[in-house]
């Protein structure tokens, strides 16, 4: 992490011990026949001790931090972005299912309207009944109609009930059964816009990759640093003298690995391959979300062209209606006849509110696409 990297030029402790046997030692082999005297040559014992405190300071790492930094900023952006991209495909299900509870609403409305129609009928049958102008199996098939709605109707709960659940797992808050959803306004577009996650994503790949290059420049430069050892053992920094002793060291140190360079130009090829890859991608991605764009764009006019005939269907098919209701009251048409127009009339009414629901599903699913 970002707060780790910032400690690497911290002070650095270290703690050693350690014992050694040797199977030799250094030895000054003096000859003393010529000398007048004999010297006491001193020699070392070859068991050895030796415990240190390591103290070393880091005064510049050739730029390794700072590239590390560097890095760590990319890379947690890079996650960031991640996380937006998957939340824009979590909101473009939760559109799915918000745009099926309205289409279901719909159906659930226009079975009510045709239900009262129905009703309407059959009341006008069962006077009619009562004069002896009718028949039992027109009341019947007027019966069959409305539990046909009945089952229709629990269908379509059903399906809003389970729709719920979903969007609230998605929303994670509670809903009510008869929650109600408003429609989203219709809004004017801004056609060919893009400003999708993706981007963003792209955009932070293409930054960590090049901080890459950072790093590798870091590697192949000095480093400096201080250095001190405090330590007690036997022999001391005098190897000569056989006894236990306290001493130090301190100093700085230089150090420089020239092995990176062997392979640099290599790793900046392959980092370099890696940006033109991404570059590709993106590419690709933006020429793919283009084609979704026009086809989304085709959809939306579509829908336009089908509900400008959608009023006038409905208005011809509510004429056929009435005129069929008037004949039967005449005598003149069958029932399966007048029901037929009045199912007629309420799939002209279905059709226009899924019609509805839909332009409103492609106007969002194209902001979804651009991102918006």
């Amino acid at each position: 992490t970002l707060e780790n990297v910032s400690k690497n030029y911290l002070p650095q402790i270290g703690i050693n011990a350690q014992a050694t046997y040797q199977s030799d030692v250094t030895r000054l082999n003096i000859d003393q026949s010529s000398l007048p005297f004999k010297l006491n040559v001193p020699s070392v014992n070859k068991d050895q001790y030796k415990a240190t405190v390591d103290v070393s300071q880091l005064v510049w790492d050739g730029g390794a931090t700072s590239s590390q930094k560097k890095m760590a900023i990319a890379n947690s952006e890079v996650n960031k972005q991640r996380i937006d991209v998957n939340l824009y495909a979590v909101k473009d299900k939760v559109n799915q299912i918000y745009f099926g509870i309205l289409a279901v609403d719909e159906q659930l409305g226009i079975i009510g309207l045709t239900e009262k129609n129905l009703q309407s009928n059959r009341d006008v049958v069962i006077s009619m009944l009562k004069n002896g102008v009718a028949m039992q199996s027109d009341a019947d098939l007027l019966d069959v109609e409305l539990l046909s709605l009945d089952q229709n109707r629990i269908t379509q709960k059903a399906l809003r009930k389970a729709y719920l659940q979903m969007l609230s797992l998605f929303i994670h808050q509670p809903l009510a059964d008869n929650v109600e959803l408003e429609k989203p306004l219709e809004t004017n577009l801004s056609f060919g816009n893009i400003s999708r996650p993706e981007l963003q994503l792209y955009a932070s790949q293409m930054e960590a990759l090049k901080t890459q290059n950072y790093a590798i420049d870091a590697k192949n430069r000095p480093k400096l640093a201080l250095f001190a050892q405090g330590g007690y053992g036997r022999p001391g920094l005098n190897m000569m003298e056989d006894q236990f002793k306290l001493f130090g060291i301190a100093g700085v140190k230089l150090s420089w690995n020239f092995g990176g360079l062997y392979t640099k130009k290599n790793e900046q090829k392959l980092i370099d391959a890696n940006i033109s890859n991404l570059q590709i991608e993106r590419e690709t991605f933006l020429f793919n979300t283009g084609l979704e764009l026009t086809k989304e764009q085709s959809e939306i006019q579509k829908m336009k062209d089908l509900l400008s005939k959608d009023d006038d269907i409905i208005r011809l098919r509510a004429r056929v209606k009435s005129s069929g209701e008037s004949r039967y009251k005449n005598g003149t048409y069958q029932m399966n006849e007048l029901i037929r127009d009045i199912n007629n009339e309420s799939l002209a009414r279905q059709t226009k509110a899924l019609h509805e629901i839909q332009y409103l599903m492609n106007i969002q699913n194209y902001k979804q696409i651009q991102g918006k």
